[in-house]
């Protein structure tokens, strides 16, 4: 089986600041650890399922270049650094047969959720895929349904599991923190969050081989709706093809299209458009 692992680092159990996943901050080097921990389990979980499996893991996170690939589970591949056309589906092709989506966090709008934002916080409030509100793991599911390749797992607190789910109701998650602000959550120790995403990606690889787990539930053509956090960026996105202002509230922007690798790729290029106005 080919593993597609997408890695963030705010769903990491024990995360709950910003300086504690951003380099050169005190603390980071320890937190980074901690989320190498957890994608190695994610790997040995699958490893555990049996079977040759080949494995790929695109650094999602931040400047992109947080884990140590002499430290990799599996002799996974390593995808690293910041300037990616498809950011953090950046390596996925219709050759893998699943897609684990690892220390992830919640949206911007979605509450509780520790470190909740979605892609750029200073430019997006919110963002709905026909109609249901989305955080950064149901925008990439698009770039999973275009390549015909299920979502296995998640990994991260209480409120991004559930945000997953109603895209992908066959998703195993595992939940390693319960958030209690934005800012707190209470953390299982990283050992034990460690062996729950292990054997929740073990569960989830033999739940593949089975054929239990379908694409994403993903109605096509789909739209995104994106709540800027200004009328200006509102005005700056709608620059873009296939990006059209809302005729009620200035605001927020839609993006329509019957391919959904188009139609991530539009919004990416609004994410990076939006991103130098924002800041």
């Amino acid at each position: 089986m080919k593993i597609f692992v997408s890695s963030d680092m705010e769903g990491t159990a024990g995360v709950v600041d910003w300086e504690q996943c951003r380099p050169g901050q005190g603390d980071y080097e320890l937190y980074r650890g901690l989320l190498q921990s957890e994608v190695n389990a994610a790997i040995s979980g699958a490893q555990a399922a049996g079977g040759d499996h080949e494995i790929l893991v695109n650094d999602s996170h931040g400047r992109m270049a947080n884990l140590r690939p002499d430290r990799l589970c599996g002799e996974a591949s390593y995808l690293s650094g910041r300037h990616k056309p498809m950011y953090m589906m950046q390596g996925l092709d219709d050759s893998f047969d699943g897609i684990f989506f690892v220390s992830y966090h919640g949206s911007m709008s979605a509450g509780p959720a520790t470190l909740s934002h979605t892609y750029n916080p200073l430019a997006i409030a919110e963002v709905r895929l026909n109609g249901t509100v989305v955080g950064e793991s149901g925008i990439n599911a698009l770039v999973a349904l275009g390549h015909r390749v299920p979502v296995l797992l998640i990994t991260g607190d209480d409120t991004t599991a559930a945000e997953l789910r109603p895209l992908c109701p066959d998703a195993r998650a595992a939940v390693v923190k319960k958030s209690v602000t934005r800012f707190a959550a209470e953390s299982l120790h990283p050992s034990r969050a460690c062996a729950l995403i292990q054997a929740t990606a073990r569960e989830a690889v033999e739940a593949a081989a089975r054929g239990e787990i379908k694409l994403p539930r993903i109605a096509l053509p789909a739209t995104l709706s994106v709540r800027m956090r200004n009328p200006d960026l509102a005005e700056l996105a709608c620059w873009l093809e296939r990006v059209e202002p809302d005729p009620a509230e200035p605001t927020v922007v839609h993006l329509r299209d019957e391919d959904p690798i188009r139609l991530y790729r539009t919004f990416v290029t609004l994410v990076l458009l939006t991103r130098g106005i924002a800041e």
